[in-house]
């Protein structure tokens, strides 16, 4: 399974009808319609604004927002699929520009402005990811962060009080290692 890199946007004219793609991350259903509602507001005299969203769960959607059946949502889904991409909405804004496109054209269309902004958008290997909470004497805090930064792991938050509290995120293949270098320094548990 892949991701996209960064946001990222591509454009198609056909027939005067413009089609503005938009790739964005997205790690739950909620942040795909809080995404949709902004190019809603951003984009209020599109007439369709087609998407479609695979989650990391394999949760997936599509809508062809008022668009003929079958000839926005599922291509947009389809080519997600197709590239192994997860975490990632494709919504495509559409300004009609007043000649009908047909079922096969707006297919043809939505699929080619998605691939442009999957393309700007770049993809990367997922890698799975684990979150850990770290608990230490205070005294040794700045090792043990010193050695969660050189085995790559991201801190994301802390709880101070007899011990501090650091709960992490780390790529799962690096976890059994920081795990053991840990181990005589501060409690290592699943976050």
């Amino acid at each position: 399974m892949k991701a996209i890199a960064r946001p990222a946007q591509g454009k198609v004219v056909r027939d005067r009808s413009r089609f503005l793609a938009h790739a964005l991350p997205v790690g739950s259903a909620a942040e795909a319609e809080e995404a949709l509602a902004s190019l809603r507001r951003e984009h209020p005299g599109a007439r369709h604004i087609p998407y479609a969203y695979r989650l990391s769960t394999g949760e997936g959607r599509a809508s062809d927002d008022g668009e003929p059946s079958g000839s926005a949502g599922r291509p947009l889904l389809q080519l997600l699929e197709t590239e192994d991409l997860v975490g990632v909405l494709l919504a495509v804004v559409r300004y009609f520009g007043g000649v009908k496109l047909g079922v096969g054209g707006l297919a043809r269309a939505y699929r080619e402005a998605a691939r442009e902004a999957l393309k700007a958008a770049g993809a990367q290997p997922l890698v799975p990811e684990e979150d850990l909470v770290v608990a230490v004497e205070p005294s040794r805090a700045g090792a043990v962060l010193a050695l969660i930064g050189r085995h790559g792991g991201r801190v994301r938050g802390t709880r101070l009080g007899d011990r501090v509290e650091l709960e992490l995120r780390i790529s799962a293949d690096r976890a059994p290692v920081l795990r053991a270098a840990l181990g005589p320094w501060a409690e290592v548990r699943d976050g």
